[in-house]
């Protein structure tokens, strides 16, 4: 679904004052609603992480290559999945 972000501010934002900003590069949109990313403590989450292994065993998620809560048409498919995995 194509919006226009001041249409639907419910369902977008873009904060460009934030001192991250862009926290990822390429992109012309980016959506700062989800900023923290609510897969980040999902093991199976729709975006593209990485996993730092530490010592002992532990690892580490690393989502700095991920853009799928930044992505402005992907708020349905966000809801849809956090309904879907907390049932």
């Amino acid at each position: 679904m194509d919006t226009e972000p001041n249409q639907f501010t419910y369902r977008y934002f873009e904060n460009r004052d934030c001192e991250f900003y862009p926290c990822h590069k390429g992109m012309d949109e980016l959506n700062c609603l989800f900023c923290f990313c609510p897969f980040y403590t999902y093991e199976k989450c729709p975006g593209n992480p990485s996993y730092i292994e530490k010592d002992g065993g532990s690892r580490i998620k690393n989502c700095t290559g991920c853009t799928f809560p930044h992505a402005k048409d992907n708020y349905d498919k966000i809801m849809q999945l956090l309904k879907e995995m907390n049932k």
